[in-house]
């Protein structure tokens, strides 16, 4: 027992002692650690729409320009047109060639892609039909016969619609009257 009588008593702990504000702090920096992470999720989130959108106002105002810049193109495709009759030595369709390379790897590197091909499937997303001719071993229905207006897609979406026309086989007679007597 006299050990016991030597040794002091503990004191009780106080409200507001260190013992006690150590859970209150403990939870207060995981709660502060929270607020941190979705803040900063809620920041990276905002920088991506933000670049998202800067990189879409970029696209639309190069295609505005591009849009504007094709009748001039196709100008002077009708252009190097005229003057392929010439001889390849003459300067004028030299130059001439020298530019249709240049537009070309413009457009290219701009991400602008011609749409309507002869021959190739009409596709109406894409395409618009103006007129239909009659198939032929080379054309068979459903496919472009013809392209009136050059279209063109840019970065994945429609630029500008092509205007083709569409092969299509000629009705047959029999169906035709068939279809005018059921009409009434």
């Amino acid at each position: 027992m006299p050990d016991e009588l030597n040794e002091t008593p503990e004191p009780e702990p106080r409200p507001g002692s260190a013992s006690e504000s150590a859970p209150a702090t403990t939870e207060a920096a995981e709660d502060w650690a929270t607020r941190y992470k979705y803040l900063f999720a809620d920041f990276e989130n905002f920088r991506r729409r933000t670049e998202r959108s800067r990189e879409a106002i970029t696209r639309q105002a190069r295609s505005g320009v591009i849009r504007e810049l094709l009748p001039i193109f196709e100008a002077f495709r009708s252009a190097r047109s005229a003057v392929a009759s010439l001889p390849p030595t003459d300067p004028v369709r030299h130059g001439l060639e020298l530019l249709d390379r240049e537009w070309s790897t413009f457009l290219k590197h701009e991400g602008v892609e011609p749409i309507a091909a002869v021959g190739q499937p009409f596709r109406p997303d894409e395409q618009e039909a103006v007129g239909e001719a009659p198939t032929s071993p080379d054309i068979p229905e459903g496919t472009v016969a013809e392209i009136v207006q050059q279209g063109y897609r840019f970065f994945g979406g429609v630029l500008r619609p092509a205007k083709v026309v569409v092969a299509r086989s000629p009705p047959e007679a029999g169906t035709e009257v068939a279809r005018t007597e059921e009409s009434p």
